[in-house]
């Protein structure tokens, strides 16, 4: 069984990289792997690479939806063990999974009917609208195992086994990136797909991870019981709860990327070269997002745990040093955007009309980064407390003014797409701010889940 105690008692920078690190790794692969299909995609030209770019704004749709789950799931559990309560533990993960599967079937059929409909709202062009169809309709077929993929990996990590997680996530994204142009170009005796070759790529990597995590639960276990019951009739009670905890979490980033929908479509407005220079920039943005992301699932589990174990001044020294590593990682990279924009947009796509967006959009984003770093671990921090709100407030409100300032900046007031660039900037530097201090009045450690 796992064993974390040192989330509890452990030295703190070293407890934090020490859950952080697998995390971290485990989502540099899944970066490396995002960064292979634009660029292997965006081989083929501006379309494609724009219809796979577009369908990443519906596919945050349904990572965000996940965090309904898997928020709530972390909180409940982390605080669970921290007070050493893993009947608790095991109650909220059994009872979640039966929920999980009844979730993921709806999110699988609406996902399919509704992808038409995703590229109408984002105005693109006919010909990226139709390989971006193909591309999300495999995507969502797949959609159960992302959410297995999720919670099981929730789990681990609430109960301080980064590791697994880590162990399955490089494996199975290693299988993606060798798999890509194989089904993208058709490589010996697999078909060329084209595009779409992606798509299907990510879905047979997620049978792989699956596959994984069942052999996971039986050399690796976790350190509380989790029976896959599939027919049982879950507790609701403990359901809400999780839901309750994980759905602020979850409607920020469902609002984020329905933003996202309508800034791309703004964005579309300049071209088609435009919004391939928008995919690059958040291609290469991920680098740090997910960093970001990686600290912020560690800080939810010591946040988490310590609060169950009543101590809540360990709980908020952890998230303040979690914050002072990423802005270093996240400041080094930002240096590294700035000086080597133009080589990364020639790397990234072989069209030289989208090189100067992607300059412009790169030199602008590296001002932001460090504050985007702070959004992402203080609402890992937050919902490590079961107090998602607070995040969810700053979310909202920080992404819905997107859309008019990037309107006004971009089209009424004339400063182009470059408009659009200083909007997600300034309201990226904004957001962090407002957390940072809404944090540092202490209400979360009064939070009961």
């Amino acid at each position: 069984m796992a064993e974390a105690g040192y989330i509890l008692t452990g030295r703190p920078y070293r407890t934090i990289i020490r859950l952080a690190w697998p995390v971290i790794v485990s989502m540099m692969a899944h970066t490396i792997l995002t960064i292979t299909d634009a660029a292997w995609v965006g081989r083929l030209g501006a379309a494609p690479m724009a219809a796979v770019i577009s369908s990443m704004f519906v596919i945050w749709i349904v990572w965000s939806l996940a965090a309904v789950i898997t928020s709530g799931t972390v909180a409940l559990v982390s605080r669970a063990l921290g007070a050493r309560e893993t009947d608790k533990a095991t109650d909220v993960a059994d009872h979640v999974f039966r929920f999980s599967l009844w979730f993921a079937l709806v999110l699988t059929v609406a996902g399919f009917a509704l992808s038409p409909w995703a590229f109408e709202i984002m105005g693109t062009a006919p010909s990226v609208k139709e390989i971006g169809i193909k591309y999300l309709r495999i995507f969502f077929i797949a959609g159960p195992l992302l959410i297995a993929w999720e919670l099981f990996s929730a789990l681990y990590r609430a109960a301080g086994d980064t590791k697994t997680p880590f162990i399955i996530s490089v494996s199975s994204t290693a299988f993606n990136v060798v798999l890509d142009p194989l089904l993208i170009f058709g490589v010996g005796p697999f078909p060329e797909l084209g595009a779409v070759g992606a798509a299907f790529a990510t879905v047979m990597s997620y049978c792989l991870a699956i596959a994984a995590y069942f052999i996971a639960f039986k050399r690796r276990p976790l350190s509380f019981a989790f029976h896959r019951r599939y027919f049982a009739r879950p507790n609701w009670d403990i359901v809400r709860r999780a839901v309750k905890i994980g759905l602020p979490i979850s409607i920020s980033g469902i609002v984020f990327s329905i933003v996202y929908l309508f800034v791309n479509r703004v964005t579309a407005s300049f071209g088609t070269e435009a919004v391939a220079a928008l995919g690059v920039g958040n291609r290469i943005e991920s680098i740090n997002f997910l960093i970001a992301f990686g600290f912020s699932m560690a800080v939810a589990t010591l946040v988490g745990q310590n609060m169950g174990a009543k101590n809540p001044q360990r709980a908020e020294s952890l998230a303040f040093k979690t914050i002072l590593l990423v802005s270093l990682f996240c400041g080094v990279t930002s240096v590294l955007f700035f000086v080597f924009a133009l080589p990364i947009a020639r790397f990234f796509n072989a069209d030289p009309a989208v090189w100067p967006h992607c300059v412009s959009y790169l030199k602008i984003l590296a001002l932001s980064q460090v504050l985007m770093g702070w959004e992402i671990v203080f609402e890992g921090a937050f919902t490590g407390a079961g107090d998602t709100m607070p995040p969810m407030i700053v979310s909202v409100i920080g992404s819905v003014a997107r859309v008019p300032v990037a309107y006004a900046l971009a089209l009424w007031l004339g400063f182009g797409v470059v408009g659009i660039w200083w909007t997600i900037t300034l309201t990226t530097l904004i957001k962090g701010f407002v957390l940072f201090f809404w944090f540092r009045t202490g209400r979360w450690k009064k939070k009961e889940v």
